[in-house]
């Protein structure tokens, strides 16, 4: 194994980080992402309680779990959402349900937070999003201008900036999670959002293949075009079925229905091609962790928790350190 294999806690937030750390590591993990929701890690007390992260950090150390990255993809997402209705009322404090801007603030804050909680646990690295307030553009009727969209760009490096250099300050970095709703959704997107902020070296991505192979982008590619900016890594699949009657725009119906254009599937169990990616990632010398973000709506979680931990385990593998033939010229 040449990676450390850790699980993404944000789809377990509804088990406490004592009893699913101690699954985790009967299923094999080596670490836990601790996502900054539920009980797992709370980033504005973590940000200034020594003692807490202490606490949190000494949990996974009785199972023998690791921790390279904290993400806080629920707060990120309400930093440039342009409306922040009443769908995201759960993703900050219950006093700022139905007030987009006491939301947008909070988000702002947080994420500041999110930093100074990394740096307390000694993580050099925050996942999440960053949300987008040009999403709803994507389809260009009514019609878009170009500087509709350069808006949006700029409005993020409006919001963002003063966030990144809080993370300057920590010295930790932000990997945003490319993904559709965010700022960058693919590579071009992903290369408008680092011009936006000046390419400044505290923002690189959290690569998640499953994002990218059901808009038929490749994901290999996206490591191929941002070699030094892979700051972390999501294992997650998906299966496109397209079947000449639904599209890749999902037909407004939800996660697991039959009828959908695509779907997340448990690792090896969609279509994305690991064996590049993992070829890829020794390509540019990346050496952090295989994060797995298990989400199926066909398959028992626990399961399919087990039987992923055991896939990248199985799919990873180190570079070699010669050339074969090397030998032939003894």
């Amino acid at each position: 194994m040449a990676r450390a294999v850790t699980l993404f806690t944000g789809q377990w937030a509804d088990l406490p980080l004592e009893q699913l750390a101690q699954k985790a590591a009967d299923w094999g993990y080596d670490g836990l992402e601790l996502a900054c929701w539920g009980d797992h890690m709370e980033v504005d007390k973590a940000a200034t309680d020594k003692d807490y992260c202490k606490k949190q950090l000494k949990i996974l150390e009785k199972n023998n779990l690791q921790v390279f990255a904290i993400s806080h993809h629920l707060a990120g997402q309400l930093v440039c959402d342009l409306n922040n209705d009443s769908r995201s009322d759960g993703f900050a404090p219950a006093n700022c349900a139905g007030d987009a801007e006491k939301k947008r603030k909070w988000a702002v804050e947080t994420m500041k937070n999110a930093a100074r909680a990394a740096k307390n646990l000694g993580l050099k690295v925050v996942n999440g999003f960053t949300g987008s307030s040009i999403w709803h553009f994507l389809y260009s009727f009514p019609p878009v201008t170009d500087e509709m969209i350069e808006e949006g760009f700029k409005y993020f490096a409006k919001m963002w900036n003063p966030i990144l250099d809080v993370y300057d300050e920590c010295g930790v970095k932000f990997a945003l999670e490319v993904h559709p709703t965010e700022i960058a959704f693919d590579i071009v997107t992903a290369k408008r959002a680092l011009e936006a902020i000046g390419n400044r070296e505290t923002f690189g991505f959290n690569f998640d293949p499953s994002h990218l192979h059901w808009q038929m982008v490749d994901p290999v590619r996206f490591i191929q075009e941002f070699p030094d900016r892979i700051y972390h890594v999501h294992m997650k699949d998906a299966a496109v079925q397209l079947d000449g009657r639904a599209g890749i725009l999902a037909s407004h119906l939800n996660f697991g229905d039959q009828q959908r254009g695509w779907d997340f599937r448990s690792l090896g169990h969609g279509g994305v091609d690991f064996e590049e990616i993992i070829r890829a990632l020794n390509h540019i010398g990346y050496s952090g962790p295989l994060s797995v973000e298990w989400e199926d709506c066909g398959m028992e979680r626990e399961h399919g928790a087990k039987e992923a931990c055991e896939f990248v385990k199985n799919v990873d593998f180190a570079p070699s350190n010669i050339v074969f033939d090397a030998a032939f010229d003894k």
